[in-house]
């Protein structure tokens, strides 16, 4: 008679349910620090003599309630989660990209200089303006990784510092008559902005059950399906994840860190130039590049990847909330409470969703000491 063996099965079920009561866990941890993040932001409203349910009320109708709000919401999400994608793969590959905001600048910047310079048909100059932004946003960061890897200088501080250059030369572009100066004599000379891009390099909208909002929003969401499988199934994704984990081990089974650690800042930045020149196309300061473009959304999106855990999926969720936060924060005039309200309210909320990550590893460094306390005894 023949008989089944159930040991595999046995020694499988106590680790099966010890990860489902972790996550258990960690899912009501993180529901415990959102609500209390938010129960904060209540009592702080309720101090400065407002109704809670009001504002909160504001911030709904504002992000997803009232007519319109929510594709408004999903197009202002789109670039960040872009950035986020981007400083995913850099993470992955141990490096730490914190200019966004100048990549993103740079990538707006060449998808103004081909929209408004070059001549040829709408839809080329759309796709190849996209395209030349995140090659720009990828070669600015492409400067940290050589001063990285010929001079050892971090890429946390040559990506930082590398910003106040973006910064200096957009703002240079702007007003100088023979780059992006907008020269139309029915405008203010003193304007400093470039010209509208035309109507066919327009990004197309898509319009469902009375919302409207970018294409863009399709190929971000797309390309963080791409990034995940990229990441998690291909040898470009697993030479990136052994980079970041060990570069001695990547080094000895032939995983070249120079390569490989500049390709990844290059992608890194690529992502956040082609934000860049989607939301100028999406219809960001009216379809024109101005010096204050970005708004913050570089060191936004980099925050969006820093709570998703560099997780391209769950960046998802997270650009769709603090997207939420800021366009709801314009219907809070109606309040009568100040808008840095908002800002506040989504600090605590950056602390809330970091505590879970926080208490996961001290339970695991915990447990390290504790087995190799074990093992000395």
């Amino acid at each position: 008679m023949s008989t089944t063996d159930t040991r595999p099965a046995e020694s499988r079920q106590p680790f099966l349910d010890e990860r489902w009561r972790t996550r258990s866990e960690m899912a009501l941890l993180y529901a415990a620090s959102i609500f209390g993040a938010l129960g904060l932001s209540a009592l702080m409203v309720a101090m400065t003599g407002n109704s809670w349910q009001k504002v909160f009320g504001a911030l709904l109708d504002g992000a997803f309630l009232a007519p319109g709000r929510w594709g408004n919401t999903l197009t202002v999400a789109m670039p960040m989660l872009l950035v986020a994608l981007g400083t995913v793969v850099a993470v992955r590959a141990g490096l730490f990209n914190i200019g966004q905001e100048g990549q993103l600048l740079m990538g707006a910047m060449l998808m103004a200089v081909v929209g408004t310079k070059m001549e040829g048909p709408g839809v080329l100059l759309l796709i190849g303006g996209m395209i030349m932004g995140a090659v720009a946003g990828g070669a600015f960061a492409g400067i940290s990784a050589v001063m990285r890897y010929r001079r050892g200088v971090p890429e946390v501080i040559s990506t930082l510092l590398m910003v106040f250059v973006a910064l200096q030369l957009t703002g240079f572009a702007v007003i100088t008559e023979w780059f992006l100066r907008d020269n139309d004599p029915n405008r203010p000379q003193r304007a400093q902005t470039s010209a509208a891009l035309d109507a066919d390099t327009h990004l197309p909208e898509i319009h469902i059950f009375g919302n409207s909002f970018s294409l863009g929003v399709i190929i971000a969401v797309a390309l963080a399906v791409v990034v995940a499988f990229v990441l998690a199934r291909t040898v470009w994704g697993f030479r990136f994840r052994v980079l970041g984990h060990n570069p001695i081990v990547a080094q000895k089974i032939g995983i070249a860190a120079t390569r490989t650690g500049s390709l990844a800042l290059f992608v890194s930045g690529a992502f956040a130039g082609l934000a860049g020149a989607m939301m100028l196309v999406s219809g960001s300061s009216s379809y024109r590049f101005t010096p204050g473009f970005s708004t913050n959304i570089g060191w936004q999106g980099l925050l969006v990847a820093l709570l998703a855990r560099s997780r391209p999926i769950a960046c998802i969720p997270m650009a769709v909330l603090f997207a939420a936060l800021r366009t709801g924060s314009g219907f809070l005039a109606s309040t009568g409470v100040d808008r840095k309200i908002v800002d506040v309210t989504q600090a605590l909320l950056v602390l809330a969703l970091l505590i879970p990550p926080a208490v996961a590893f001290i339970r695991e460094r915990r447990r390290a000491v504790a087995i190799a306390a074990g093992d000395r005894v």
